[in-house]
């Protein structure tokens, strides 16, 4: 069975000392959760949050990195860097990077490559736009950000991969799409990579949720057959309620076993 992840992204929030508390306020209150957790600060915060998190079951991850491992770049941060500050993930591809910033299949490609060269773990955000989801173009929206962005993979690779699936529109807005929906989208992203990379790589990799996660919200999406965690923003940037989703979570997914 796929372990269920949950992954905060603090986005441009936290300085490292205020990291670093969130960080220990968080560990009493998720305790030896079977949940894979894991907090994603901004760059500057990476090395106090991952000093914070050191011993315990929650691990950290970036919110970016480049597609070289070196070289004339000035303000990028490769993949060894991130290594080496203790990360575990890196989050490639978010609907913000590429909005504000001109991220393109073509680079998250790049750049997935770039984790799995460093030993890190990507989480691969698609989803599409309000305009596109009215247009009825979801899954074709999907498909493309899932076929280029993930070309070129190991069917290895494929298997350790973590894909979030984010409509754009439920990001930050206090709408989200319901567990039937997310679930819709998940199964077919599964079934896209089952067609690249084989049944056995499609049935390890974990696919989240993400948008407008809260603790009120996350158990019915937890209860879907291909959800395997949520990509939590702004509820991940306060410890009791990141801790919520993580407990519920963790007891969706027990009864599940029962």
């Amino acid at each position: 069975m796929r372990r269920t992840i949950i992954a905060g992204n603090w986005k441009m929030y936290k300085t490292s000392g205020e990291a670093r508390r969130l960080v220990e306020d968080l560990k009493p209150l998720v305790g030896a959760s079977e949940v894979e957790i894991v907090v994603c600060p901004p760059f500057t915060a990476l090395a106090a949050a991952a000093n914070a998190a050191s011993g315990s079951n929650i691990s950290v991850g970036a919110q970016d990195i480049f597609w070289e491992d070196e070289g004339p770049y000035t303000g990028e941060v490769s993949g060894p860097m991130l290594k080496d500050l203790g990360c575990r993930f890196c989050i490639i591809g978010h609907s913000e990077r590429r909005q504000y910033f001109g991220e393109t299949d073509a680079n998250v490609r790049k750049k997935v490559r770039a984790a799995f060269r460093s030993g890190l773990i990507p989480i691969v955000c698609v989803g599409e736009t309000l305009a596109e989801r009215e247009e009825g173009k979801t899954l074709e929206v999907c498909r493309r950000q899932v076929e280029e962005g993930l070309e070129g993979l190991t069917s290895e690779e494929a298997s350790k991969l973590v894909v979030a699936y984010e409509p754009v529109w439920a990001i930050g807005t206090g709408r989200t799409a319901t567990p039937r929906d997310a679930q819709e989208v998940i199964g077919f992203i599964r079934e896209l990579i089952s067609k690249m990379y084989g049944e056995d790589a499609a049935r390890q990799c974990r696919i989240q949720y993400g948008g407008s996660v809260k603790p009120e919200n996350i158990a019915p999406f937890m209860e879907q057959p291909d959800i395997d965690g949520a990509l939590v923003g702004g509820a991940s940037l306060d410890p009791v309620s990141f801790a919520a989703i993580v407990n519920t979570a963790a007891e969706v997914k027990r009864r599940q076993k029962i």
